[in-house]
């Protein structure tokens, strides 16, 4: 079968010969571009529908200057608990680029190490890229912008002039946040990662705006960032607790998933002794008791739609600086 299948693939030489053209005319017929007449390009593209004529991926890129390559740049510094979101973003802009005929090239990029971004950028690898994560010190966005390569990134950016796809974040944790001011929490732990991650700005951005909006005051010493490690997160709800918060709110999944596991621990009753929330919801909080009030996101969509602009992007057309895509408030058992 698979030698039956070798032996009717035909080649831009073959249809050449059979149409006693150059190989030269075949290709600019298929292509489009080139002086052809209209009466020879109708007979070769009549000529290869007839004999399904499939073009090689590779000579049709080069041919039109085109990898049909697209390049996903995913944290290689993530921790594993966030691998899963990368993952699914991933998925989106497979299922779009695939519809385009691309392939994703992978690539993995770190805060202080973009080699590898900048070695498939240089030796024309892709025909764009989408950058998995911004940055407050974004070098693989900066390296792009300068290089002037197409590009879109998965998050809101400090950078001017680049195309960002984003969750709404800020209006996501404050409408959360809304809603646990009206149910009667006035006092707030905040616990939240590296402050070099754009994201956990704009979700202390939406805390901060739904506490002013509502007279609610915040105390700066209950707003704990830069735990990246399950021993600060610890020290953190420790501190939370010595100062009485009625709720701790964790910037994401990682870090309640480390204050649940502390809580417990400690033998502290959720929600009886204290309330908990996230602003990201995940596979990692989804089997605890009570169930987790968090806010939840599509990061499939958030794929789908950054590939869907990258692509508009090469084509030439415009686009939006910023998109950004729904969320779902999910009120559980740990804020009652």
């Amino acid at each position: 079968m698979i030698q039956e299948e070798k032996k009717n693939k035909i080649t831009i030489a073959d249809v050449a010969d059979a149409l006693g053209v150059s190989k030269t005319t075949v290709s600019r017929a298929i292509s489009g571009k080139g002086r052809v007449g209209q009466g020879t390009r109708m007979k070769v593209l009549n000529y290869i529908e007839s004999n399904n004529y499939i073009p090689n991926p590779m000579a049709k890129g080069l041919a039109r200057s085109k990898t049909y390559n697209i390049g996903w740049a995913m944290p290689g510094d993530s921790a594993i608990p966030s691998l899963p979101f990368f993952q699914r973003c991933m998925l989106g802009v497979s299922d779009v680029a695939v519809s385009e005929d691309y392939d994703i090239l992978l690539t993995m990029v770190y805060e202080d190490d973009i080699s590898q971004l900048k070695r498939v950028a240089k030796n024309r690898k892709v025909d764009g890229f989408i950058l998995g994560r911004t940055l407050m010190e974004d070098q693989g966005a900066e390296f792009l912008k300068e290089s002037g390569i197409p590009f879109v990134t998965i998050g809101s950016s400090e950078i001017d002039g680049i195309v960002q796809v984003d969750n709404d974040h800020i209006a996501a944790c404050k409408e959360l946040t809304s809603i646990l001011i009206m149910k009667g929490i006035t006092r707030f732990a905040l616990i939240g990662g590296g402050l070099n991650h754009v994201v956990n700005h704009t979700r202390l951005r939406g805390f901060r705006e739904a506490c002013e909006e509502h007279d609610i005051y915040v105390d700066e010493d209950m707003i704990y960032l830069n735990n990246e490690a399950g021993a600060d997160v610890e020290r953190a709800v420790d501190d939370a607790l010595r100062n009485q918060a009625d709720c701790i709110i964790c910037m994401d999944d990682r870090v309640c998933a480390s204050t649940l596991a502390k809580l417990r621990k400690e033998n502290v009753s959720i929600p009886e002794d204290i309330k908990i929330a996230s602003f990201y919801n995940s596979e990692l909080l989804e089997n605890n008791q009570p169930a987790i009030t968090t806010l939840s996101y599509d990061p499939k969509e958030l794929g789908a739609v950054a590939c869907r602009t990258l692509f508009e992007i090469m084509e030439d057309r415009e686009v939006a600086n910023r998109q950004l895509i729904g969320y779902e408030v999910l009120l559980k058992g740990s804020t009652q």
